[in-house]
């Protein structure tokens, strides 16, 4: 029975010089992770030139989440504790009308930030935010926005124009719900999306599927495929995996600003 004694010691220790080594790796691997959202905070528009030791503060104080498509992140009506990072994927923001149904208003993606809102005045959430496609989110707690927002007269800064251009763009996607006809409503959205690449192409990238564009322009999906049908058979656009290519930026425009004017353009473009 003696000769247990040692044995049992050894294996004691080996217990404890395994747990000591987990706990390394544990904080290496912590260490490692608030490295690479150090490094992916400064590429996010609000952050971007402040200080390192800012950066870290804010990484150290930081709550990594994944979401899975189709689950929501914030809940209109509840408490918005967090100023909320995008780091990847594609969210929107929702409404409910007075008879339930789901508005969109506007689409957040890699860079962008919400709750800014509530860490402000302390109310609750007024829209809802649900995932697009699976995304990662780098949640700030209430504490740590006040003293990164407070502190930080470029952050304030960049906060003040971010919130101008929010508003903004509300009105465009109000002005786009009072357009009478669906397929201009499309249009008009579409628009909202369109950038112009090197060399003058304009693209229409990370093209949202047909039920958030229809959600967002109140209308239904039948009709949002309709829409875009049309613009592709007449040659107005091309279909480019996630991406919409646009190859007569008039007729586009006419699309956009006349439902009438895409027939016009294509008897105009015939003579």
């Amino acid at each position: 029975m003696w000769q247990q004694y040692p044995i049992m010691a050894d294996a004691e220790t080996a217990r404890v010089n395994k747990e000591s080594a987990m706990s390394a790796v544990t904080e290496q691997q912590a260490l490692l992770t608030r490295s690479m959202v150090a490094v992916q905070l400064q590429e996010i528009p609000l952050l971007a030139g402040v200080d390192a030791r800012t950066l870290d503060q804010v990484a150290v104080a930081l709550k990594l989440l994944t979401v899975k498509r189709g689950r929501y992140v914030l809940h209109k009506g509840s408490v918005g504790d967090h100023l909320l990072f995008v780091l990847a994927g594609q969210l929107e923001v929702v409404d409910l009308t007075e008879d339930g149904q789901e508005i969109g208003l506007n689409f957040l993606s890699n860079g962008d930030y919400f709750g800014e809102l509530s860490i402000i005045d302390g109310l609750p959430c007024s829209t809802s935010v649900v995932a697009r496609e699976d995304s990662s989110l780098a949640m700030l707690p209430r504490n740590q926005a006040h003293s990164l927002i407070y502190h930080n007269p470029l952050v304030v800064q960049r906060l003040l124009s971010h919130m101008a251009s929010d508003i903004r763009a509300a009105t465009n996607y109000r002005a786009i719900l009072g357009i009478p006809n669906a397929f201009q409503r499309v249009f008009a959205l579409l628009n909202q999306f369109a950038r112009t690449a090197p060399g003058g192409l304009v693209v229409i990238e990370k093209l949202p599927t047909q039920q958030e564009i229809a959600i967002t322009v109140n209308t239904s999906r039948e009709t949002v495929s309709r829409a875009i049908h049309t613009l592709i058979r007449q040659g107005v656009v091309e279909k480019d995996l996630r991406r919409l290519i646009v190859r007569e930026p008039e007729a586009f425009h006419q699309a956009v600003t006349n439902a009438s004017g895409l027939a016009q353009w294509r008897l105009i473009s015939c003579r």
